[in-house]
Parts: structure tokens; C-alpha cells; sequence
């Protein structure tokens, strides 16, 4: 076997660099979750999941990049929608879903409320601008569905317009998928202990506050009421071309490794070819003389 070279075993050791970077970016979002929530499992079978679970994630966003390279040279258009009750987990399956993806090709949508112009506008029609284009993904973060939960419960809209959703929602989810689009439903489901927990969690942490809006202290109130909207809700719009798929989230590090696992298992995605990527000489110039930065535009060096 050929002994490396200096250069060899100075690529290797970049190589792994970035792949502890990698890692240690996971890691920032696990030391968040720990710090502001705590550890609710206890010692060794703490330590084995969490061991686990990054092997299963990190191999989970392998699988997506493969499907992002599946997307992108086939013309796929995908939706998934991420909806459930506040605090259930929608945002970190989101983040994971995303952390290794290319921004141009998987982007996420979280539309605030309507304006008033909005409000007089087709339901429907600010939703639509952001439907991916051939070779896209996009990921709603909570989506149309604000009418069947939110709207109806809060009494943001009319009976009338309650009544009108289910009648078209099934039909403009036909229209999607009829378009091409690969059309992906998730409700992420927690007790009600469990939002409690989380709800107190975010209080007690001022890096968190900014999560608990007016209206998610409400939905705590009127927990019965989402619960009842929740069901008539996946009652009428799951349909055999855009089922609901309910994902037990209460422990949020399992809910995100089977949603992932799941979504990856309803995609015939394929592996792409790919040319090989070779990294062109560096050009060298004897006129070039690279200027030193001036030392007031630096950023000070305290770390």
C-alpha cells in the first residue's frame, strides 16, 4: 500500500474537520434543546439513544441529499406540509430536514397572518406563489390548514368560510397533485401534559420567549377546542392523493428520525449519477501582488 503523502494526509485532516463541524452543529442545536428543556431520560439510556440518534440522523440527511440530487435531475416538484398544535416539534424536524440541503433547491415557507389585502384575495392565493417549480422542495411550515385549526377556533373566519375550505381543500389538492406535485401531509401529535411542559420551558427561557406569541398562550386555554378542529380536520381532508400521516411527537428527537425515515420511504428516489468533480489547477501570475487588509477593517481576533 502506497505511503501518503504530506498533501494526502493534509486533505484527510480537512475532511474530517468539516465533518466534526458537522457534527458540532448538531450538537449546538442539542445543547439548545438540553439547556432550555432538560433531559426528562434518565443516565445510560439517555446517553445510547442520543448516541444513536445522531448515527440515524446524520444517516437520515444522507439519504436526503440523495433525494434532494433525485429531485433536481428528474424535475420533481414536492410539498410537505408540517402542521400540529404549538410546540409539538414542527420546527426542529424542519431544521433537520433542511441543515444539509441546498437553500435553491429546499427552501421553507412560514407565511405570517394575511394582510388586509390578503384577507380579500382567493384563499388560497398566497399559498400558491410559493409552490415549488420543477426541481424544488418546499417545506410549509404550518400552511393552508391555518383556516380548518387556527381561523375556526380563534373565530377568525366565518362559518361560511370554515364550511368552504373543506369543500375546496380536497379539490385544490387534486389540482396539485394532478400538476405534478408530490403532495406531503404531516400532523405532529403531543399530550397535552407534554405542550405544558414545553409551553413552561419556553416561558422560563429568555432565548425562547420570542416562540410564545399571544395566540399560542390561547391555544393552552382552548386545548379541547383545537383537539375537536384537529379531528374534524383529518376526518375530512385526507384523501388517497394527499393522506394525513400523524407523527407521535412527544419525544421530539424520535419524531424527527421517523418522519425523516418516513418521507424518504414514500420517494422512489434513485441515485444520481454524477460526473467527477475535479478541482482545476490554480492559475499563477507574476504581476500579481495580493494588498494587505488594512488592520482597522479586521474584526478583532477575541477568540
Amino acid at each position: 500500500m502506497p505511503e501518503r503523502t504530506t498533501d494526502d494526509r493534509l486533505l484527510a485532516e480537512t475532511i474530517r474537520s468539516e465533518m466534526l463541524e458537522d457534527i458540532d452543529e448538531e450538537l449546538e442545536l442539542e445543547m439548545e434543546e438540553v439547556r432550555s428543556e432538560g433531559s426528562r431520560e434518565g443516565g445510560d439510556h439517555s446517553r445510547r439513544f442520543r448516541r444513536q440518534y445522531f448515527r440515524e440522523l446524520f444517516r437520515l440527511q444522507t439519504e436526503l441529499v440523495a433525494l434532494q440530487d433525485w429531485v433536481v435531475a428528474t424535475g420533481q416538484k414536492i410539498v410537505i406540509l408540517f402542521e400540529g398544535r404549538d410546540a409539538a416539534g414542527k420546527g426542529g424536524t424542519i431544521k433537520r430536514f433542511t441543515q444539509r440541503l441546498n437553500p435553491r433547491v429546499c427552501r421553507v415557507a412560514a407565511l405570517p397572518a394575511p394582510s388586509s389585502r390578503e384577507r380579500t384575495q382567493w384563499y388560497f392565493q398566497r399559498y400558491v406563489a410559493y409552490l415549488p417549480a420543477a426541481g424544488e422542495i418546499v417545506l410549509f411550515d404550518r400552511s393552508w390548514y391555518n383556516r380548518a385549526g387556527v381561523e375556526h377556533v380563534m373565530g377568525f373566519c366565518s362559518d361560511e368560510e370554515y364550511k368552504g375550505f373543506f369543500r375546496d381543500v380536497p379539490e385544490f389538492e387534486r389540482m396539485l397533485v394532478r400538476s405534478g406535485i408530490r403532495l406531503v401531509k404531516y400532523w405532529f401529535s403531543i399530550t397535552d401534559a407534554e405542550q405544558e411542559q414545553r409551553f413552561l420551558a419556553r416561558i422560563h427561557d429568555p432565548l425562547k420567549q420570542w416562540k410564545l406569541s399571544p395566540m399560542d398562550l390561547e391555544s393552552r386555554a382552548r386545548w379541547e377546542d383545537y383537539t375537536v378542529a384537529k379531528e374534524i380536520m383529518l376526518q375530512r381532508t385526507s384523501i388517497p392523493e394527499a393522506p394525513w400521516w400523524v407523527v407521535p411527537a412527544v419525544d421530539k428527537k424520535k419524531a424527527r428520525l421517523n418522519c425523516l425515515d418516513h418521507l424518504i420511504s414514500l420517494l422512489p428516489y434513485t441515485e444520481t449519477p454524477h460526473q467527477p468533480v475535479v478541482l482545476p489547477p490554480r492559475h499563477h501570475h507574476e504581476d500579481y501582488h495580493r494588498h494587505p487588509v488594512p488592520e482597522d477593517m479586521i474584526v478583532p481576533q477575541k477568540y
